[in-house]
């Protein structure tokens, strides 16, 4: 892994620089610039929508009792196209505008969560929380008629209550 990262901190910047020197040949300095803060801005804004979308389909999910596993690493990838975008440079533009579009991000994510093992979450495997009723973690089933769940209580206010009247009755 760190001689990808390294070889990706070296060759990315050179392919920069090149691009910019290519473009900034062809456009001029100030339109080349202008350019590069415009994809920033845009990106942003992009990002920003992008991600408000994928929050609100974590949030249905989560209400549904699923496993928003997708949407949480498109909100990664949302994250680091945010970065790409901000950094300067028509490659990284590039790269976190496809990232941006849903269909790309969507198979992406995919092909990463297929990569990906997740160890110790038997109940959480088949995209739910509560899993197969025989792995909910919680120690009931589910209910289809609606979230009740048994238990048991005790009142502790009532105990304390009754002991200081028991002890009051004693004293007198």
């Amino acid at each position: 892994m760190f001689p990808l990262l390294l070889l990706l901190f070296i060759f990315v910047p050179i392919i920069e620089i090149g691009l910019f020197i290519q473009v900034g040949g062809f456009l001029g300095l100030w339109p080349t610039i202008g350019l590069v803060l415009l994809t920033a801005f845009v990106g942003a804004s992009l990002v920003r929508s992008q991600g408000i979308r994928t929050l609100i389909n974590v949030q249905q999910r989560v209400q549904q009792g699923e496993l928003p596993a997708q949407q949480i690493v498109e909100g990664v990838m949302l994250a680091v196209s945010g970065v790409l975008l901000l950094t300067p440079g028509f490659m990284t533009d590039a790269l976190g505008m496809v990232v941006l579009l849903p269909a790309p991000r969507a198979l992406l994510a995919k092909y990463v969560m297929s990569k990906v093992v997740v160890k110790g979450a038997n109940a959480f495997q088949q995209g739910s929380f509560y899993g197969q009723q025989d792995n909910n973690p919680f120690g009931s089933q589910r209910s289809d008629q609606g979230d009740t769940f048994e238990g048991e209580y005790e009142r502790k206010d009532e105990d304390k209550k009754d002991d200081s009247d028991d002890h009051h009755n004693r004293l007198r």
